[in-house]
């Protein structure tokens, strides 16, 4: 079945975002010149071998981001995709563990990768906000074991909701990668996915060299400005519901 013939029962757009949404609030990307990986090593700080092996360097690493997110604002990207997240046919999927997405408005942000301001006791499996500091000493408010982590996705683990998201994908007639790198997966397999099922798949990026051929249209410049006109263009020519 060629992907014109592809069955479509109704419009399912799905959105991933990635650290250029939130470069512009002043969050620093992770593999851009200064990013957070040229001040720490993955190794150090992003793994769970790193956690057993140095869990207060991890913690304080986190403790540091979690700080700087708290004073980061969302920015007209962010806002624009709240606008889009309005529709109930719309999956918004981000690779950030900031919540600027959230506190935008945006409703059911899945995030794929963690949050910041969110802890998990890696002895119970128990899930809490986090609005401070964690340390190694704090207790699981659910089993008291002092065995605390951030809520973050590690490599060489899985993301979080990943069946939520591969049934969007298989469903999406328009899938957008806005702000991303295109080199980790899964992640950078999610164009392959929508393409092979149908999707128009649009990248959004300030890099305006394409990241894959799959992509149907590129869209290049600051995500404050592109991620807004492409909302308005989406949003003004939605069809209507019958």
């Amino acid at each position: 079945m060629s992907r014109a013939d592809a069955p479509r029962t109704a419009t399912r757009i799905v959105v991933l975002t990635g650290a250029g949404l939130s470069a512009e609030s002043g969050l620093a990307t992770f593999r851009d010149s200064g990013g957070l990986w040229e001040q720490h090593a993955i190794e150090d700080v992003a793994t769970p071998q790193a956690f057993r092996r140095n869990p207060d360097l991890v913690q304080r690493f986190y403790n540091d981001r979690r700080r700087q997110a708290r004073k980061a604002q969302p920015n007209e990207a962010h806002r624009a995709l709240a606008r889009l997240s309005l529709r109930d046919d719309v999956m918004l999927v981000t690779q950030n563990v900031d919540d600027l997405l959230d506190r935008a408005g945006a409703r059911g942000v899945v995030h794929m990768h963690g949050a910041l301001n969110r802890g998990v006791c890696a002895n119970c499996g128990h899930r809490f906000q986090v609005d401070g500091d964690l340390t190694t000493d704090d207790p699981c408010p659910s089993c008291g074991q002092a065995s605390l982590r951030p809520d973050i996705v590690w490599f060489g683990e899985m993301p979080q909701q990943m069946d939520e998201i591969l049934h969007a994908l298989q469903a999406a007639s328009i899938f957008a990668a806005i702000g991303t790198s295109g080199e980790v997966y899964p992640a950078a397999g999610f164009v392959e996915i929508a393409h092979d099922h149908g999707a128009e798949c649009v990248e959004i990026n300030l890099d305006p060299r394409r990241s894959s051929p799959l992509f149907d249209r590129h869209l290049a410049g600051p995500a404050t400005m592109t991620v807004p006109a492409w909302v308005d263009d989406i949003l003004g020519s939605a069809p209507t519901e019958p």
